[in-house]
């Protein structure tokens, strides 16, 4: 069976989902209402990087950004 994303816009639409579940012809997955974590604090911290590995990254970025302007 196929998965869909629906957005229900009224609550007579998700009663009628619901009804929809209770008679076996489709399945509700999830309600997700939590708001989603930006990526700089999802991922803050995962290099582990010491001070000096640090630098050197953010060097090379700075370095690749200006190759990468006078392309």
């Amino acid at each position: 069976m196929d998965t869909v994303l629906l957005q229900i816009k009224n609550d007579k639409a998700y009663k009628l989902i619901q009804d929809l579940e209770a008679l076996g012809i489709v399945k509700i997955l999830e309600k997700d209402n939590k708001p989603k974590e930006s990526l700089h604090k999802r991922f803050r911290g995962s290099l582990n990087l010491t001070d000096e590995q640090y630098e050197e990254f953010q060097q090379s970025v700075i370095d690749g950004r200006g190759n990468n302007n006078n392309a």
